[in-house]
């Protein structure tokens, strides 16, 4: 693997824990509580981490595989949206999942690789070009969720990340 991809790999990998991390020792209850306005959960967050940033991205964008690519503003809510009946253990093996798979085509692919797939119905003038763009795209998406992760956490129990 290339330095660069290395250093990468490494710092999304750094907020991918941090977001478990944060999220570690709450309870079902908790997880599932919104506390901010937007109505938005930790479970829901990860889910959106899951569908709408590893898949999405690695397997739907870099490696081409459509079935992991919406378009529909239905289902971009959706993710959002985790079932009583899915225990939070389930979404986190999701996460953990989505994560191989990614780092398994992240490793696999050269940084100046172009998308296979590029979804103009939701972006006609807009497009990351290549693989390093993706990751530090996704790298920026993950960092950012883990600050709202971090918020959240530190309404629930007083919990925070770092300090």
């Amino acid at each position: 693997m290339a330095t660069e991809t290395r250093l990468l790999l490494s710092s999304l990998n750094g907020q991918r824990t941090h977001v478990l991390g944060i999220l570690e020792g709450l309870s079902e209850e908790a997880l599932r509580r919104p506390v901010l306005p937007s109505g938005w959960t930790c479970l829901g967050m990860v889910q959106h981490l899951t569908l709408a940033d590893e898949r999405f991205w690695f397997r739907g964008i870099v490696a081409g595989d459509p079935a992991c690519v919406s378009t529909s503003q239905e289902a971009d809510k959706a993710v959002w949206q985790v079932s009583p009946a899915v225990p939070a253990s389930a979404v986190f093996d999701a996460y953990r999942q989505q994560i191989e798979l990614a780092n398994a085509i992240i490793t696999t692919t050269a940084l100046d690789t172009a998308p296979a797939l590029w979804p103009d119905e939701l972006w006609p003038t807009w497009k990351l070009q290549d693989l390093r763009a993706i990751l530090l795209h996704v790298i920026t998406e993950t960092a950012c969720h883990a600050g709202h992760l971090d918020a959240a956490r530190e309404l629930i129990d007083g919990r925070k990340w770092l300090g």
